[in-house]
């Protein structure tokens, strides 16, 4: 018999894999038992189920059973003809009696105010010694955070550093390179290794970081923890043209649509943007305008106390 490895090529234990099997058993019959009962709360015969599904009725009968073990595909044909998100079929909740899913299943209906409100009741708020005296700005490429954080580092006696400076030292090339050579998975890996490392050096700081970095759960999970987190924010069309000023022609060069894929950027994360701890509108302002505005919420909400 082949040897059996994991992802890192070990041998895996017959322990693990005595486990593994018998979870996988479990989640088998788990699956074939929430068919069944909501087959039967919709009064479904199995006959019926499978012209609707085009899953056999002899299929059906063994996974109703705990023997059979269907494909992803088939069980959402299956989810769909009993009116279901597949989730709710391999789920370790009960969809039928568990609370957790019926608020998942409320939240998901509710509106934006809503939303935001549950999810402030319930997401602990980090403590004020845990974000010491940190300041990050976060935000897409062209809202001023480099300016902006210089400036507001200058102004408040605090050092100001740029994440991607701490990457490439750490990397030892540029970031040009480190995406060249390993990839946006080798980025992320060097961006929170350098998020954590800040926060281990510095008790107070001043940090820009990249656009994409809201997009990377966990460590943006580090920033909102470890940081007050500012999202500079600014229009489409500012945030072009201040690229465009830095000497960067690169977002249009042979891409008409460029503006429109940065509409799209920014409306994908504005959700993500909005978790941050307070938010300034940089448009139409100038840096000294918004500087003010920025030293002035810092001070007033005593980021620095």
């Amino acid at each position: 018999m082949t040897e059996i490895t994991n992802f890192r090529g070990e041998s895996t234990p017959n322990s693990a894999r005595d486990q593994a099997e018998a979870e996988v058993a479990d989640l088998i019959a788990r699956v074939g038992e929430r068919v069944r009962a909501a087959r039967q709360r919709r009064g479904i015969p199995r006959r019926v189920l499978s012209e609707i599904s085009g899953v056999s009725p002899r299929y059906l009968a063994q996974l109703e059973a705990g023997e059979g073990n269907i494909s992803i595909g088939l069980l959402q044909r299956v989810a769909i003809a009993l009116d279901h998100r597949i989730e709710w079929l391999v789920g370790e909740d009960d969809p039928w009696s568990s609370d957790a899913m019926r608020v998942a299943d409320l939240y998901r209906v509710a509106g934006m105010e809503t939303q935001a409100e549950v999810l402030r009741l319930l997401s602990p708020a980090p403590s004020l010694a845990a974000r010491a005296g940190r300041i990050c700005l976060v935000g897409l490429r062209g809202a001023g955070k480099s300016t902006l954080g210089q400036r507001l580092g200058a102004a408040l006696g605090l050092p100001f550093v740029e994440l991607n400076d701490e990457i490439e030292d750490q990397a030892g090339m540029p970031v040009a390179e480190v995406m060249a050579l390993y990839g946006q998975e080798g980025y992320r890996k060097l961006e929170a290794q350098a998020v954590a490392r800040i926060v281990a050096t510095h008790d107070a700081l001043v940090l820009a970081v990249a656009g994409g970095i809201v997009a990377e759960p966990e460590t943006y999970k580090t920033l909102l923890a470890h940081f007050h987190t500012v999202w500079l924010r600014a229009s489409p069309v500012e945030h072009m043209e201040r690229v465009r000023a830095q000497g960067d022609e690169r977002p249009m060069a042979g891409n008409p649509e460029a503006m429109e894929e940065l509409r799209s950027i920014l409306t994908s994360r504005e959700a993500l943007y909005g978790k941050a701890e307070a938010q300034i509108d940089t448009s139409g302002q100038s840096v000294e305008a918004s500087l003010v505005q920025l030293t002035r919420l810092v001070r007033e909400r005593g980021y620095l106390n």
